[in-house]
């Protein structure tokens, strides 16, 4: 079970996950020792799946980010023998696919991409994602400006 100490540690290592032992145990008011134990009991039981770096994607000349919205197609994925969450795990194997979802509403699946420019979104969705089995319709938002990354 998880308590309010381990999600202090937790929202420590979300600040900054090369933080030290020693450091977050100073930020949450606990002994080193007690943190350490903490970190390795929280990844033992799952909690911390793993540690990951945060990109300036726009210096890396992926200056568009947008979500796809899909609506399947499941009388196409059924004849195909396929699932939604088949389609949904290759879409996420797409190397512009930074996540994908299953969603309820209008749409069934989002999808959130990273491109270098309307070009390549464009070619992206309309030559790419249009032609997979199981995608009726897609609509297209592009990201202004990500406030929480």
């Amino acid at each position: 079970m998880v308590d309010n100490k381990d999600l202090l540690i937790i929202n420590a290592l979300k600040d900054d996950s090369k933080a030290s032992v020693a450091r977050i145990a100073k930020t949450v008011g606990l002994p080193s020792t007690t943190v350490h134990h903490r970190i390795q009991k929280l990844k033992a039981d799952g909690v911390i799946r793993g540690y990951t770096i945060r990109v300036n994607q726009g210096l890396l000349g992926k200056k568009i980010a947008a979500y796809l919205a899909i609506t399947v197609d499941y009388k196409l994925l059924k004849k195909k023998k396929l699932s939604q969450h088949a389609l949904a795990e290759e879409l996420g194997k797409l190397p512009v696919v930074e996540a994908v979802s299953i969603i309820t509403g209008i749409s069934d699946v989002i999808v959130k991409l990273r491109v270098k420019n309307v070009e390549e979104l464009n070619d992206f969705v309309t030559k790419k994602i249009r032609n997979y089995d199981g995608v009726k319709t897609t609509q297209t938002m592009v990201i202004l400006e990500e406030v929480i990354d």
